[in-house]
């Protein structure tokens, strides 16, 4: 006698439905479906999954807004200039600086051995970069590569605005 290849699964849903295992090998049929019973059928989980991805979106939304404040306090108490490039990179662009330069201030000043002298000088430095696309192509860099990176910057990245402010 064949081993079957139809199951009635009760998922923990609650919902009951004919699952068709032929596809799998007929000694793991039963243990799928042991498995299939510990989970929601489809309908369920596309349906929690769905409404779950609104509230991540919200999430993610309030956090960005955060990110972006915190961004934007700091470029002004910091006197860092606008960027530049496509509006789209804009708000990428200002907190992937924020980010990058205020981890690197931690990694350089705050528990390295820079001084507050030598941090001045790498600051116009990081002034003088205003492409939104050079800071982002740089978020996943670690804070004390920020100087060798800022000494690779290309006339492309660099702003074009009187140095001396």
């Amino acid at each position: 006698m064949p081993v079957r290849t139809t199951w009635n699964v009760a998922h923990s849903c609650g919902h009951e439905i004919e699952h068709d295992l032929s596809n799998r090998p007929a000694d793991r049929r039963a243990g799928f479906a042991r498995w299939l019973e510990g989970r929601e059928c489809t309908d369920c989980w596309k349906a929690a999954r769905d409404s779950d991805s609104a509230s991540k979106e919200e999430w993610l939304a309030s956090k960005r807004a955060e990110e972006q404040q915190a961004a934007t306090d700091w470029a002004e108490q910091f006197d860092m200039p606008p960027l530049e490039g496509p509006h789209k990179a804009l708000a990428w662009g200002e907190r992937s600086r924020h980010q990058l330069v205020t981890t690197a201030y931690t990694a350089l000043v705050t528990e390295g051995s820079w001084d507050e002298a030598d941090w001045a000088v790498l600051e116009e430095q990081i002034r003088a970069v205003t492409r939104a696309g050079w800071w982002i192509d740089q978020r996943d860099a670690e804070g004390t590569d920020l100087p060798e990176l800022l000494d690779a910057a290309t006339s492309d990245d660099l702003s074009t605005e009187n140095p001396f402010r």
